[in-house]
């Protein structure tokens, strides 16, 4: 028999626990699998740049064609999701993205590259709303607040594709690394495939509820409802937003401040990101435990307390290894905020909430790393770096305030 845990939400158990868990397996393969993916390709850029004989103004117009491909294609996946099931989406795009990879070394101008990185861009973001998509109901059935364990899942993928990828650029051409990675995603889709496609995404009980009528006036309470709900998602969004904006900070400003300001060894310069991602994965493993014992609430406000404070660190500190602990404390601070952002707007608002707020996330890490290039030429660098921990402080703020739909 369900019953109701302290979230309020239905916990499953028997036959049926045990093929939620079969999904729950599946889906942290295909999180793991995106985040390797991107990450090998992102060991490369150099390499490529170098075969396209792009100038680095060239590249970075190249490289919005991954962002504009996933920024277009995450607002159509939820569509997509709802006509077709975001289980099957799920596994289209997780046999697109490994083929688009492979791509990108085949080109030989700037222009070419940016039009192949569209085509990766798009399955990058189709991948991203339909798997998350499919978690949200999962989290649901569940009713365990399990969401930070996928991302935990797509930051582990990342940590294994840049490392192995490090490992090989010295002895495969990019063209045979990422056909290498081609395969490795094909094979591995093809192994959870079966398990996404036989079971049908488990309907959570608030949208069964959604679906009963109730009273005569039931139109008009649904559009004030409904308006309500976009409005919510689109500040969890927003929470999305704060929180990506720093990775996006940290990964393309962090080795440059601890080089350039504090005059460290470039070898200790490439930690720094290091630093952050390891403790993000950390906290992203140990937040199914953080959300059961301090609530979606707590974890959201102290969480953006703890990447505040961690950010004012990292910027403002006067020596190497305070600067590296401040990193280390943003990552743990802001590594559930993304997750129970998605998980909440998807709750509320099914897989166009999630594309909702996945594309306010994105757009934060778009923003970030330019907004940072610009604060720093008008100030200074670690002046720059403190906007971070502004919209750490923003993030709690709004989980805060919106503490009933964080709960609900």
């Amino acid at each position: 028999m369900p019953q109701l845990n302290k979230l309020g939400t239905v916990s499953a158990d028997g036959p049926h626990s045990s093929s939620l868990t079969r999904l729950r397996t599946a889906l942290t393969v295909f999180f793991a699998l995106d985040g390797f993916i991107f990450a090998g390709w992102v060991v490369r850029i150099p390499a490529i740049k170098e075969q396209t004989g792009a100038s680095a103004s060239a590249l970075g117009l190249a490289l919005l064609g991954v962002s504009a491909g996933a920024v277009v294609t995450m607002m159509l996946t939820g569509g997509l999701c709802r006509r077709f099931g975001s289980h099957a989406v799920t596994v289209v795009c997780g046999a697109l993205l490994p083929l688009t990879v492979a791509l990108p070394p085949l080109t030989h101008s700037p222009l070419a590259l940016g039009l192949v990185l569209l085509v990766f861009g798009a399955a990058y973001g189709g991948i991203n709303v339909a798997m998350n998509s499919a978690a949200v109901d999962l989290v649901a059935a569940l009713g365990r607040p399990v969401m930070p364990s996928f991302h935990a899942a797509f930051s582990l993928g990342g940590m294994v594709g840049s490392g192995l990828g490090g490992l090989v650029a010295g002895h495969l051409s990019p063209t045979r690394h990422l056909l290498a990675i081609t395969v490795i995603g094909l094979v591995v889709t093809a192994a959870a495939a079966p398990t996404l496609l036989r079971h049908t995404p488990p309907r959570p009980p608030e949208r069964i509820r959604d679906d009963t009528p109730h009273h005569a006036d039931r139109g008009a309470s649904d559009t004030r409802k409904n308006r309500g709900t976009r409005g919510l998602v689109l500040v969890f969004g927003l929470i999305a937003l704060c929180t990506a904006y720093g990775e996006g900070a940290l990964a393309d400003w962090s080795a440059l401040h601890l080089e350039q300001d504090l005059h460290a060894h470039p070898g200790v310069a490439a930690a720094s990101y290091s630093c952050f991602a390891f403790a993000m994965t950390i906290g992203r493993l140990s937040g199914t435990a953080l959300l059961e014992r301090l609530g979606r609430t707590r974890t959201l406000v102290c969480g953006g307390a703890i990447g505040a404070a961690g950010m004012l660190l990292g910027a403002l500190a006067p020596s190497i290894w305070l600067t590296l602990a401040g990193f280390a404390v943003t990552g743990l601070g802001l590594a559930n905020l993304f997750p129970v952002a998605i998980e909440r707007a998807g709750a509320l608002a099914g897989p166009t909430g999630v594309a909702a707020a996945s594309t306010l996330g994105y757009g934060g890490m778009l923003l970030g790393p330019p907004a940072i290039g610009f604060m720093a030429d008008w100030f200074s660098l670690p002046t720059a770096l403190t906007s971070v921990a502004l919209l750490a402080a923003v993030a709690a703020t709004i989980g805060f305030a919106t503490r009933r739909a964080a709960t609900g």
